[in-house]
């Protein structure tokens, strides 16, 4: 009895270090990057008073419209791609509202974008963006790739 006990354990030890050399094999991973099947394109407008920049000069107000357009256009950009953060304070007393206030904000980097069109209309510069989010992919690629395993080799 006792012999077929240590004659069990040794068969199961034997087993057991037979199916742990497995773990000793070491492997290489090659891996793959994998572009997405669509990219979306969004689109931004931006608007700038010309009559309302501060400036006497026709041309200077006109050179900051068109700058301010093209900054609120960016501003919309950074909106659809990262969202907005609104914050509201609202005090009360006696069950009236007494103060109410609402702040958004948005923060982000935006590459990529391309002005599609910039021009007057009217009293107001209007800028037009369009940000590809293939060139978006493009230009992260070249810094940093997500990537899938392609191959897996043991030996």
């Amino acid at each position: 009895m006792k012999n077929t006990a240590v004659r069990m354990l040794l068969i199961l030890s034997v087993l057991f270090m037979i199916s742990a050399c497995s773990l000793i094999y070491d492997k290489h991973v090659e891996w793959e990057t994998v572009k997405p099947k669509t990219f979306p394109v969004l689109n931004a407008t931006g608007f700038a008073p010309i009559s309302l920049q501060k400036s006497t000069h026709e041309t200077q107000r006109m050179l900051m419209a068109i700058q301010a357009s093209k900054i609120a256009a960016y501003a919309e950009l950074a909106e659809q791609v990262y969202g907005q953060q609104i914050e509201g304070n609202v005090t009360m007393a006696d069950l009236l509202i007494e103060n109410q206030q609402l702040s958004t904000s948005v923060q982000g980097i935006i590459r990529g974008a391309k002005v599609v069109k910039s021009y007057p209309l009217g009293d107001v510069y209007t800028t037009e963006l369009q940000l590809n989010f293939e060139d978006v992919y493009n230009i992260y690629q070249a810094n940093q790739s997500r990537q899938e395993v392609k191959e897996v080799s043991y030996f």
